[in-house]
């Protein structure tokens, strides 16, 4: 159930979702390297550091769930546009916290809108890209992820710097109000899930959505592959100062040029699974994937070079398996529940970050002389998830795809 947009509008359409999820990846993202200067500024330790980039993904979760039950019942344009709007001044309320309690509710409110925008980008994307280049069109859209880590990140660590930890909030405030006005110009209006019969229960679509078996493989599909990534990433940044020798002032080089690469490999991948086949491609990026996870997470006193050459395979290969992956996750939804599916599919995978991270946190420690112990034990558990899930994916049958000849 895809709507045929032109050339021209199919093109700004994907670029004003890729704007749109530039915004709150960034948004998610900052929190990490940010990390040295909040402790610093609000006088907080790794605990309660801990909560305020959690509270982001249990809340994130925590909406997907209540999105389940209307996201179906409304136009999408009009619901992503009021979701961004809301996503804008919970981030703006990020920016002018007046202390550490004020900042963890701002950041719960960011993941409720945040969470929603997620699941109805790539809802979007199915409803309106054919599956032939639904693939594709999610590289584009996950190409957000590289240009943030290119120039968002490293341009808020620079804002952070110089002007407080307050004014990369503002920036991507600021940055959604202009992606509004993008979308109102360029996203098309998508109805097309309204012509079918309302359910009278809230919660009808969602017992829908889990009722079918190859729904509920997808979402454990999705929930192994961001585990897998989600141990790791977080503690990244820290690992790479305390353990490694990287200085602090060179974190952004590491964003920088993994954003760069990813940039362009994303649209790469996209093309590639589309013409080899979304599983087929997703296995083979995951299987890659395990090299530099257990390399990064074992890694011992390195120079800068070093580091960054496997920080950038890292961040290419983990970000590139998604692309196919949310092709296949999204194509397993029925058409007429895809917005309910998708937004669980979001409440699955914020939960799934939030367990990661939280589990890790139980295996890392921090030794008497500051490095940091029990990296290598979170790598032998993301490998697991990995692994598992490119056994998994197998058994996820797609919506659109042609029957094996």
């Amino acid at each position: 159930m895809s709507v045929e947009l032109p050339q021209r509008t199919e093109r700004f359409f994907l670029l004003t979702l890729a704007g749109i999820q530039f915004g709150h990846v960034l948004d998610f993202m900052i929190m990490m390297p940010l990390g040295p200067i909040l402790m610093a500024t609000l006088g907080i330790g790794t605990h309660e550091f801990g909560l305020l980039v959690a509270s982001y993904s249990f809340s994130a979760a925590a909406s997907g769930l209540l999105a389940a039950t209307f996201v179906d019942r409304f136009e999408r344009k009009r619901l992503l546009l009021a979701c961004l709007l809301l996503f804008a001044l919970a981030t703006l309320a990020c920016g002018l916290a007046p202390n550490y309690s004020a900042l963890l509710v701002a950041r719960g409110l960011a993941g409720v809108f945040g969470g929603i925008l997620g699941a109805l980008i790539h809802t979007m994307i199915g409803d309106a890209i054919p599956f032939a280049r639904r693939a594709r069109a999610s590289g584009v859209v996950s190409s957000a992820f590289s240009l943030s880590t290119i120039a968002g990140v490293p341009l808020s660590l620079w804002l952070a710097n110089h002007f407080g930890w307050r004014s990369p909030f503002l920036l991507i405030a600021g940055l959604s109000l202009l992606f509004i006005a993008a979308g109102l110009r360029w996203l098309p209006d998508l109805r097309a899930h309204l012509a079918g019969e309302r359910p009278a229960h809230p919660l009808a679509a969602s017992f829908a959505v889990l009722g079918e078996a190859n729904h509920r493989r997808a979402l454990l599909f999705s929930a192994l592959i961001i585990f897998s990534g989600f141990t790791v990433i977080p503690y990244i940044t820290v690992f790479a100062v305390n353990n490694v020798g990287i200085a602090q002032v060179d974190i952004p080089w590491v964003y920088l040029i993994g954003g760069a690469a990813t940039f362009v490999s994303a649209r790469l991948i996209g093309r590639w699974a589309d013409r080899a086949g979304k599983i087929e491609v997703y296995r083979r990026l995951a299987l890659l994937a395990s090299v530099p996870l257990l390399v990064l997470t074992h890694a011992g006193q390195w120079p800068l070079a070093g580091w960054l050459v496997v920080t950038t395979a890292f961040f290419v290969l983990i970000s590139g398996r998604m692309i196919p992956a949310m092709a296949v996750i999204a194509s397993a939804a029925q058409p007429r529940l895809r917005g309910t599916f998708m937004s669980l599919n979001g409440t699955v995978q914020s939960l799934a970050m939030a367990l990661a991270t939280t589990l890790a946190g139980f295996l890392i420690s921090t030794g008497g002389d500051g490095r940091i112990v029990g990296y290598p034990a979170v790598g032998y558990v993301a490998l697991t998830a990995n692994l598992l899930a490119i056994w998994f994916v197998g058994r996820v049958v797609m919506h659109g795809a042609r029957p094996p000849a």
